[in-house]
């Protein structure tokens, strides 16, 4: 039991659990958890930005320990890394949701395809490589929008 309890971090609150999709699902409970964050909790720019940090870190650890827990080395059921993902896409980007929409499908987008150079970090060793190339689509993600906002 206490092994399944643990499942509710790299699960990220069971999204990672969806049938199907669930990259896609986790990657909206990320959008869930920032509305809670900026608009619930009112958190500023600075703050989010290290709960990005925190919630990396966090995917990372818990996606090494999730690798042995589901026997996969990429447990499609973990999606914390989608949500450190979808966080990093919209780090200091203006919280409206037009640009939240914009940075979901981006985002997605390119977490699915694996453009440039985002594909090159899922060849680092196990929680790493789950979660990098998510930061990584999340920083392509990022930069698109800044120059689509300016």
């Amino acid at each position: 039991m206490y092994k399944s309890i643990l499942s509710i971090i790299p699960t990220f609150l069971f999204f990672g659990y969806f049938p199907k999709i669930p990259g896609t699902f986790g990657t909206f409970g990320g959008v869930l958890f920032s509305i809670f964050l900026v608009d619930y909790l009112k958190i500023d720019p600075h703050t989010f930005l290290f709960t990005t940090i925190f919630i990396i870190i966090l995917s990372v650890y818990s996606s090494n320990w999730a690798i042995n827990y589901f026997n996969s080395n990429d447990p499609k059921e973990v999606v914390i890394d989608e949500v450190a993902g979808f966080m990093v896409s919209i780090l200091y980007i203006p919280f409206e949701l037009r640009y939240i929409i914009v940075a979901f499908i981006l985002f997605r987008l390119f977490d699915i395809s694996k453009p440039f150079f985002v594909k090159s970090f899922e060849k680092l060793p196990k929680g790493w490589g789950i979660t990098f190339d998510d930061v990584a689509a999340g920083v392509l993600a990022n930069f698109l929008l800044q120059a689509m906002i300016i």
